[in-house]
């Protein structure tokens, strides 16, 4: 059993070498780094999947997690062991203003011992984990798939709300640890992460991104220390036609996904542009990948069985969640 793993293995890491080395194999690999908002502009329509699967259409690029991708994800379970994405929710006040998280404590003046508790927070924004839905993100005045800023009021988003997401989700789900690559122990804020620092993690890792696949992309944000710089570890824009071109699913991150600063002048966050609203792709943001990092080094293993289910608020723009990776 050993051998034929270990010839299936083999056999894995040659094929990702040789994809990765075809000529024709990877042919935007070399986008260059050079981005400006001009060329984020045409890409809005350049890779746009509106209309993809049909006009109507609110799934995004979850439509890529078919019910085979699910079947062939649900098969990676080998050793049961599973580890959350999320960090954990702190009512820290020095974490941000206002407060990330509010949690009030009382006791039931009745028969028996309760504990009750009420809790309010604002997720988006740099801190608590959360999935952004397609109504978080706008480009001229339009949302994913043409909806119109008019289908969100002081009620919520009347389309492509986080309630689309409430079936949940299971796919394969693939870690690319940048600073692993790197041998560091984080990505200092402000580093980009380009196309090739992902695809040297593929033939690193022997494993190649595929349709219906959510990444998570390592920075190792949660080991910086204080003091360590401004702005965020992230993807730099010039990925968003590799994330096209493979069907990314979906993308995670241990902070907001783009690099800060984005390096585009003009647009602060390209990579949620682009993504959200041009391509369908959903993300999920502030992760802590710290302890999925630890595991999949410690099985050698850098794809697993993804779970994740948001809160289904009516009109929600996102939601807190805690994401499984099963080994």
């Amino acid at each position: 059993m050993q051998n034929r793993y270990s010839i299936r293995r083999l056999l894995e890491i040659l094929l990702v070498s040789f994809l990765l080395a075809f000529p024709g194999g990877t042919p935007l690999a070399q986008t260059s780094h050079d981005v400006t908002a001009t060329m984020i502009d045409n890409w809005m329509s350049e890779l746009s999947n509106w209309g993809r699967w049909g006009d109507d259409d609110q799934l995004g690029a979850l439509n890529l997690i078919t019910p085979e991708k699910r079947i062939a994800a649900a098969r990676l379970v080998r050793t049961g062991v599973s580890v959350s994405l999320a960090h954990n929710y702190s009512v820290d006040s020095s974490l941000g203003s206002p407060r990330p998280f509010d949690q009030e404590i009382s006791t039931l003046d009745t028969p028996g011992e309760y504990v009750m508790e009420r809790v309010s927070f604002s997720y988006h924004g740099n801190i608590l984990s959360h999935l952004d839905s397609l109504c978080h993100v706008l480009y001229e005045g339009k949302m994913y798939n043409g909806y119109s800023k008019d289908e969100i009021d002081a009620e919520g988003c009347h389309q492509l709300a986080i309630t689309d997401v409430k079936q949940g989700i299971l796919t394969r789900g693939i870690l690319m640890d940048i600073p692993r690559l790197k041998g560091v122990d984080y990505l200092p804020p402000g580093t980009p992460v380009y196309v090739e620092d992902l695809e040297a993690w593929e033939q690193q890792a022997g494993i190649r991104v595929g349709s219906g696949d959510v990444i998570f992309v390592r920075t190792g944000r949660w080991s910086t220390p204080e003091g360590a710089g401004q702005g965020s570890a992230g993807l730099h824009a010039s990925v968003a036609p590799w994330l096209k071109e493979r069907d990314v699913a979906m993308v995670g991150g241990d902070y907001a996904n783009d690099a800060m600063p984005s390096g585009v002048e003009g647009n602060f966050l390209p990579i949620h542009q682009l993504t959200i609203v041009a391509l369908g792709v959903r993300l999920f943001d502030n992760l802590d990948l710290e302890a999925l990092a630890e595991e999949a080094a410690r099985q050698n293993r850098w794809e697993f069985m993804l779970t994740a289910a948001p809160i289904p608020v009516e009109g929600g723009a996102g939601s807190p969640l805690n994401p499984i990776a099963t080994f």
